[in-house]
């Protein structure tokens, strides 16, 4: 159960994605200071993706996305410069609804959220079996010289396979957004396929058009 506010941490190109692991370096002093007091609490941020433009007002307060996803940080490394290195495990997608206003001495931002229901529907698990096995073949020529079966393994759930997905590859931030605006993990999976052919017909047009290097 997510709190009705978070301290939030904004980037340009970073979406995070239920159940799924985000390494981070924690070095400038406001985000130091929202580790340090999440540390001391529940451990949850609330990573959101800034809105182009952000260039001229970064160290302000520049406009973010709605849509975010909540992160628990399951390991800290306390640097002896005070920065950090940390991964989140991601928990839930949320609404950004406004943000409040700093509290005396915060340097960091905070929002009023509430959490946005990503489980799958009744009946949807079969389909989303499908939609993956969809994914595993398109897949297929990207990893032509690895071992699919490594890089996809069976054992991972199929939810947690689609989220690890739409995080890993090498779609752009605003396509990442669109994922996991997407509500539930089958319609996540139905439209990474079709971002996946539309990218494979790019690549097959032209020798330098490929996704994965």
């Amino acid at each position: 159960m997510l709190p009705f506010a978070l301290p939030i941490f904004p980037l340009p190109a970073v979406v995070l994605f239920p159940n799924v692991f985000l390494p981070l370096h924690i070095f400038e002093p406001r985000y130091r200071q929202m580790v340090a007091d999440a540390l001391e609490g529940d451990r949850i941020i609330g990573m959101v993706l800034l809105r182009p433009g952000y260039e001229d007002e970064y160290e302000g307060a520049p406009p973010i996305y709605a849509t975010g996803c909540s992160g628990l940080i399951t390991h800290v490394e306390n640097l002896p410069d005070g920065k950090y290195n940390l991964v989140l495990r991601g928990l839930e997608k949320f609404t950004v609804h406004n943000e409040e206003m700093p509290a005396v001495g915060r340097l960091y931002r905070s929002a009023v959220i509430s959490p946005v229901d990503d489980s799958l529907g009744t009946g949807d698990r079969d389909e989303l079996r499908v939609e993956r096995q969809r994914l595993q073949q398109l897949l297929t020529p990207l990893f032509a010289d690895e071992n699919l079966g490594q890089r996809l393994p069976e054992a991972m759930p199929d939810e947690d396979l689609v989220n690890a997905l739409a995080q890993y590859l090498e779609f752009d931030p605003m396509e990442k957004l669109a994922l996991l605006e997407r509500r539930g993990a089958l319609a996540r999976a139905r439209s990474m396929v079709e971002l996946l052919e539309m990218k494979a017909m790019v690549r097959d047009s032209g020798p330098d058009a490929g996704m994965i290097h």
